[in-house]
């Protein structure tokens, strides 16, 4: 493994051990240099390609999804191992799918979905990039539909 500070590769294991949802290896390493950083193994079950709305193609990326997801979280009160899971829940459903090829706007449902049992504020913040809100009055029509699912 790379060193990200020196960029040299020779570091070693210090500790390791299982995310607590038991979905990855988490490694703690030390650089000949004297840093220690952290490595997350995952098992990847296929190659899973993203389906944009304008018909362009990329590789699932789990980095840009926790990203986003992280953004939509920022100052809430979630803790990033509830993110963590909440981010591992999203990419092995997406691999449980059985599809090589996934629509961003499955991806988007998904991750929305989510938000809204997680945090209601980071489930306004995704929707509002990801329904591309201009306006004040897109925000409002949006928490009031919402309103309306709470009170059935």
């Amino acid at each position: 493994m790379i060193c990200p500070i020196c960029k040299k590769g020779e570091t070693s294991v210090v500790d390791s051990r299982p995310t607590e949802d038991g979905t990855a290896i988490r490694r703690r390493r030390l650089c000949i240099c004297g840093q220690r950083f952290t490595t997350f193994e995952r098992v990847q079950f296929r190659e899973l390609t993203v389906v944009k709305k304008n018909g362009r193609k990329s590789t699932f990326d789990r980095e840009k999804l926790s990203k986003s997801i992280y953004v939509a979280l920022k100052k809430r009160p979630i803790d990033t191992e509830t993110a963590e899971k909440f981010i591992s829940k999203i990419s092995r459903s997406l691999e449980e799918l059985g599809q090589s090829e996934i629509s961003s706007n499955t991806i988007g449902t998904m991750v929305m979905e989510g938000l809204k049992d997680l945090d209601p504020v980071a489930y306004v913040r995704f929707a509002s990039v990801y329904r591309n809100f201009r306006e004040e009055k897109d925000f409002v029509q949006f928490v009031d539909k919402i309103d309306v699912y709470k009170k059935r």
